[in-house]
């Protein structure tokens, strides 16, 4: 099947036919003390984790899941009035899963119209799981700006061209890989390491997110490095058609104002 055949097929809505559902893991504001986004995890109806739904995926049905995954996450968005909140919600997509940026954006936006759910509330986040078309990505992103969405990179450190694309793109948001985050309180070397980073984003006035974060010791070294926006499950683990509601290890520390939507 080319992939101008499975994009036309992937419109229909045929080709990924395994019944999925969102979870939901918020990314917090840790200084204000409230969800900055809401990270949507695909899951299968009936519990099973990504991997088992992503060992489903082919070469032949990735367009469709690519939008299944964007429908089911916008719609499970609405349904829990998600935009209410004030925050985002971040949908992960499939680079090679995208034909051309603003033909395969189209059941995204009929989503959003259908549902009322805001499409300036929809940050597309990508992780750079195998090597690909820069020049494609590229312009995945740059479409997707043009049309008021928020660009994220996400497992910054663990892709194959990460600073490569920063330099001919910078996105509205970076996601620190959480195998850089891990122990980083006992860990002089990652913390010059996120220092460093954080510096270099900042910079390029790009939000940094530092994901997996479990322990108090990895919050305290982010915090001392002027991290703000976290996700990880010491503040919440995912959770299946619901928001969750994040738990704050400062909690008896006045909130500050919020960032910049």
């Amino acid at each position: 099947m080319t992939d101008r055949k499975a994009c036309e097929g992937c419109r229909d809505g045929t080709g990924f036919d395994v019944p999925i559902t969102m979870a939901f893991q918020p990314i917090v504001d840790v200084e204000a003390r409230k969800p900055f986004a809401f990270e949507a995890l695909v899951r299968g109806n009936n519990g099973q984790g990504a991997a088992e739904i992503l060992s489903s995926v082919s070469a032949t049905n990735r367009y469709a899941f690519d939008q299944k995954c964007r429908v089911t996450a916008i719609e499970s968005a609405a349904e829990l009035n998600l935009a209410d909140t004030g925050a985002y919600v971040s949908i992960n997509f499939l680079p090679n899963a995208v034909y051309e940026p603003r033909a395969c954006i189209r059941t995204t936006l009929e989503a959003a119209l259908r549902t009322g759910f805001p499409a300036d509330k929809i940050i597309f986040e990508f992780t750079e799981v195998e090597r690909l078309d820069a020049e494609h990505v590229l312009h995945i992103l740059r479409t997707y700006r043009s049309l008021g969405f928020r660009t994220a990179i996400d497992d910054f450190g663990a892709g194959y061209s990460s600073f490569d694309l920063l330099c001919e793109f910078q996105p509205d948001i970076v996601k620190l890989d959480m195998n850089v985050i891990r122990g980083i309180d006992k860990s002089s070397v990652r913390q010059s390491v996120v220092r460093n980073t954080l510096n270099l984003l900042n910079d390029l006035d790009i939000l940094a997110v530092c994901e997996g974060i479990e322990t108090i010791g990895e919050y305290e070294a982010l915090r001392d490095l002027g991290v703000r926006l976290m996700q990880g499950y010491l503040f919440a683990k995912p959770d299946i058609s619901v928001l969750p509601e994040p738990e704050w290890p400062d909690a008896d520390v006045p909130p500050v104002l919020s960032l910049k939507a």
